[in-house]
């Protein structure tokens, strides 16, 4: 009953809303079948994040960070956004949702139709030199190709140590500061600095997670689930409300 409570609630503020404002993290991709970070089956229980996603992995252990993204990038070809990802472009596509400020590599957002989304954490869809910057394509990167100018190829995802690209974080904080509600799916909120975003305004937040993080007080509205169960649950009392108004 608290959750269903929980989704009606969430449901209300989403259905009024005009500028509402989405954080998104891994929890939202992995009933895509993508994997997580920091749950028990997650990329971080088993690799040290400082062992593969930095700066210094890529330019003196090459091999193992090209491995370890490798694997990632291979394991996406069979992944297709989920429900929850199309119900978010709907969303978009009434005027209710407005911007997205993820920190997913995955594009799952774009693929599912939504339009106006800022990768915070890069993209581990488009490759680059890592000395020069030229572009570069996956296929380039996964046979292990060098740019011309000798440099070694690299995901456009953000390694530890690296700063956030700064227009989708300034277009992120400005969308939030405009916001009439955020709502922030399947994030741990452990990771700064994006961590920060759901509490730069005084708008209503909602926050949908599988896990408990301890963030929850600071929500006005806490539901406890799948992104993608949470999210037909929400959609559908929406959707029965519009339903009713119309009769």
């Amino acid at each position: 009953m608290e959750n269903l409570d929980a989704i009606r609630q969430a449901a209300v503020l989403i259905r009024e809303a005009r500028k509402m404002v989405l954080i998104s993290g891994a929890g939202l991709s992995v009933d895509s079948g993508v994997r997580d970070f920091r749950s028990s089956s997650g990329w971080w229980r088993n690799i040290d994040p400082r062992t593969v996603a930095t700066v210094e992995a890529l330019e003196t252990n090459y091999d193992l960070f090209h491995d370890f993204y490798s694997m990632r990038i291979n394991h996406l070809h069979s992944v297709v956004p989920h429900h929850g990802h199309h119900i978010l472009a709907e969303w978009e596509g009434r005027g209710i949702l407005t911007c997205i400020g993820t920190q997913n590599v995955d594009r799952l957002h774009q693929a599912a139709g939504s339009q106006n989304v800022h990768e915070l954490h890069g993209t581990i869809r488009t490759f680059r030199c890592h000395s020069c910057g030229k572009p570069h394509s996956e296929s380039a990167f996964l046979q292990k190709e060098k740019c011309a100018c000798g440099g070694k190829l690299r995901p456009n995802v953000v390694l530890f140590g690296e700063s956030l690209p700064s227009d989708a974080w300034n277009q992120t904080i400005n969308a939030i500061q405009e916001a009439d509600v955020v709502l922030v799916i399947g994030t741990s909120l452990q990771v700064a600095p994006v961590n920060q975003l759901p509490f730069l305004t005084s708008a209503p937040r909602i926050f949908i997670n599988a896990e408990e993080t301890g963030h929850e007080g600071q929500f006005d509205v806490f539901v406890k689930g799948s992104a993608l169960t949470s999210l037909v649950a929400i959609h559908a009392y929406i959707d029965s409300d519009r339903s009713n108004e119309s009769v």
